[in-house]
């Protein structure tokens, strides 16, 4: 066994996988999994730990799955993170924990993302139970959103043994998990069901089909019934769009439209009637995980597909792996591009995209060098279909109908980020719908640090 480098993870191969929807990452098995343990050093103070935003013990976890002891992992890694077959799976490692990884400064980092699925796999297949608290609070939370702040909120609350419902508008629970992300990268009944099952064993009680902010206000929940203290995790669900003509024709989509379709009402099954316009030949606007989930979707429904992103590669938000996946399955990159306008036809449909090319200039306030156009460089691309996967900003909706809730510029909801408390009494507020678009894993954090602020609200320290 080489210990610079990882176990190889087993996966679909691209030219089948990119005519289907099912897993495209196998993941470790029991000895894969056992080997690749084998690799960690233990470090004393272990810089991984920091680097993880849920801040789960991973030389302790680790040390279990060497051992075999899988049910031990599971709780080691079940007293910091509630959804770690989710966070296995979508979390960005190599930029977190793995990026901390002491083995990864002369070889390759350890696969802790990969052990961590591997053993909340186990745990789902085995039906281990969560640990529930010891006694109960006597006191009532209300939860907004069943995304992945909203369920570790709830989850993390439950163990301290407070009565947690969860508010939920859509039909089907997990928030972005289940109508953002794609079923080949995040199993919806294998994983993400099971995961909120997970959360539900821990006490937490869930309601769905409920808009706050129409079904009824935040102020309604805390004088109508009688919850001590609410949190709202909400997301950032508002598609952003160019503004550049065209944009309203038929055959563009919003990112967040397309994948919904796709992930929440199953469009891609053929035993399911829910229409889409899959588009034979797609461009998709954007550069990060949403622009890649688009693409590959596409991909899948059988389109020619083409991302258009203003940047070079090197500045690609996307996870490396995402992009990986999507060069290998045939996904054209026109990198350094940026579209101007949509055509259209007399139908008002989409026939094609408006494109320039562009180069790197001065940086910007993010660091990124400022893409310049080049003047006298555009050029079409033939397309009948164009998802823009631009980011999202958080639904006005509940600050809207929220006397006292501040927002920021951007329309963010104003949170404190040591405790989550917003300008209203007793009102807390985490993930997107206070940073912007983010990630699964640092939405999960904010659940997290809510969690710590409403306990400690609600305990009257």
């Amino acid at each position: 066994m080489d210990n610079m480098k990882k176990v190889p993870v087993r996966e679909q191969d691209p030219k089948e996988r990119a005519h289907n929807f099912e897993e495209v990452c196998y993941g470790y098995n029991k000895e894969e999994a056992m080997e690749e343990a084998e690799r960690c050093l233990h470090c004393k103070n272990a810089k991984c730990i920091a680097g993880c935003p849920v801040a789960i013990d991973i030389p302790e976890f680790i040390a279990a799955v060497k051992e075999g002891d899988f049910e031990k992992a599971y709780k080691v890694i079940g007293k910091s993170s509630s959804l770690p077959a989710i966070c296995g799976r979508v979390c960005p490692q190599e930029s977190q924990c793995e990026a901390q990884c002491i083995r990864g400064i002369k070889g390759e980092a350890v696969s802790i993302g990969k052990l961590e699925r591997f053993v909340a796999d186990w745990a789902l297949e085995h039906d281990i139970k969560p640990d529930t608290a010891t006694e109960k609070k006597g006191k009532k939370v209300a939860i907004i959103g069943s995304g992945p702040s909203g369920l570790t909120c709830a989850g993390d609350l439950a163990k301290k043994g407070y009565d947690v419902t969860v508010f939920e508008a859509l039909h089907k629970y997990g928030g972005v998990l289940v109508y953002g992300i794609p079923e080949f990268r995040l199993p919806k009944e294998k994983v993400v069901a099971k995961e909120v099952k997970k959360v539900e064993e821990l006490g937490v009680k869930f309601e769905k089909n409920v808009i706050v902010g129409k079904s009824m206000t935040i102020d309604q929940l805390v004088t109508e019934n009688d919850f001590d203290a609410v949190f709202i995790g909400s997301g950032a669900g508002l598609p952003m769009f160019m503004g550049i003509p065209g944009e309203e024709a038929n055959g563009c989509f919003s990112a967040n439209e397309y994948l919904t379709r796709n992930n929440l009402m199953k469009a891609f099954r053929d035993d399911y009637d829910t229409p889409i316009i899959a588009g034979t030949k797609v461009a998709v606007v954007g550069g990060g995980n949403v622009a890649m989930d688009s693409a590959r979707t596409a991909l899948r429904l059988g389109a020619e597909v083409h991302i258009v992103y203003r940047r070079s590669e090197k500045e690609l938000p996307a996870r490396a792996e995402e992009v990986e996946h999507a060069k290998q399955e045939g996904i054209d990159f026109q990198l350094l591009t940026n579209p101007v306008e949509i055509l259209t036809d007399d139908t008002d449909h989409v026939v094609g995209i408006k494109c320039i090319r562009m180069e790197l200039g001065e940086p910007d306030d993010s660091g990124r060098r400022r893409p310049v156009p080049i003047e006298g460089s555009e050029f079409d691309i033939d397309v009948d279909t164009v998802i823009m996967a631009l980011g999202t900003t958080p639904n006005p909706l509940i600050p809207s109908t929220t006397e006292g809730l501040n927002m920021n510029k951007k329309k963010c909801i104003v949170a404190d980020e040591t405790t989550g408390l917003t300008s209203k009494d007793g009102v807390f507020a985490g993930g997107d719908a206070v940073t912007g678009a983010a990630t699964v894993i640092l939405a999960m954090g904010a659940g997290k640090t809510a969690a710590e602020g409403i306990d400690e609200y609600l305990s009257g320290k």
